[in-house]
C-alpha cells in the first residue's frame, strides 16, 4: 500500500503543543488561543459545516496522535450520555458561564476595581499561581489578567480531553466539545434558514 502524502494542516496538532508551551513561558501567549475560538465560528458561520473540527482542530489532532499513535487510548466507547443533546448543550452553557466570568475578572481589573491575579485555575477550582509566567511588562494589567483567564480556559479544557482520551476513544472530547457543539448549533441554524 502506498504511504498517503501528509497535508500541511495534518500538522496542526504541534501547534496546540506550542502554544500550551508557550503559556508556561509567557502568559500574554494565550491570546494566540483565541484563534481557536473565532476560526471556527467563522467556518460555520461563512460555509455552514464543521469543516475546522474536522480538518484543522490542533487539539483534536493531538488527541488523536496521543491516543491512536503512541496507544495512550483505552479506545472504548464513550457513555451514551455524553453524547446526548442536554450534556452537550449543557456542558456548552456551563463553559460560556465561566467564560463570562472570566471577561468579568478581565473587566474590573481594567475599572481598575480589583488587583490583577496571577493564578491559572484548572478546572475552574484549583488554582494555581503562574507568577512566573507573567514579566510584568508595559502593557496594561487587563491585558494580562484576560491571558490568565484565557489560559485557564485553554488548560482546562485540554485536561477534560486528555483524561476523555485516555478513558475513552482518542477523540472523545470532540463529542462535547463547546466550540463544537456551537460550530453545530451554527451549522443547523444555517441549514435551516436556506431550506425555509
Amino acid at each position: 500500500m502506498k504511504n498517503r502524502k501528509k497535508h500541511w494542516y495534518e500538522y496542526l496538532w504541534i501547534a496546540s503543543l506550542i502554544y500550551l508551551v508557550l503559556g508556561f513561558v509567557n502568559i500574554l501567549f494565550a491570546w494566540a488561543g483565541l484563534i481557536c475560538f473565532f476560526v471556527p465560528l467563522m467556518f460555520a458561520v461563512v460555509k455552514g459545516n464543521k469543516h475546522y473540527c474536522n480538518r484543522y482542530c490542533g487539539r483534536g489532532q493531538l488527541l488523536e496522535v496521543l491516543g491512536n499513535r503512541l496507544g495512550l487510548s483505552r479506545k472504548k466507547d464513550i457513555p451514551a450520555f455524553v453524547k446526548s443533546r442536554w450534556f452537550r448543550y449543557g456542558f456548552l452553557a456551563f463553559f460560556l458561564i465561566m467564560f463570562v466570568n472570566m471577561l468579568f475578572t478581565t473587566y474590573l481589573v481594567s475599572a481598575g476595581q480589583s488587583n490583577m491575579r496571577a493564578v491559572v485555575k484548572v478546572l475552574w477550582t484549583i488554582r494555581f499561581p503562574w507568577d512566573f509566567a507573567y514579566h510584568g511588562t508595559v502593557i496594561a494589567p487587563w491585558v494580562a489578567q484576560f491571558a490568565f483567564g484565557f489560559y485557564s480556559v485553554m488548560l482546562t479544557s485540554t485536561i477534560l480531553g486528555l483524561l476523555t482520551m485516555i478513558l475513552f476513544k482518542p477523540r472523545s472530547w470532540c463529542v462535547y466539545c463547546p466550540m463544537g457543539t456551537m460550530t453545530q448549533g451554527i451549522c443547523m441554524l444555517k441549514h435551516r434558514g436556506t431550506r425555509e
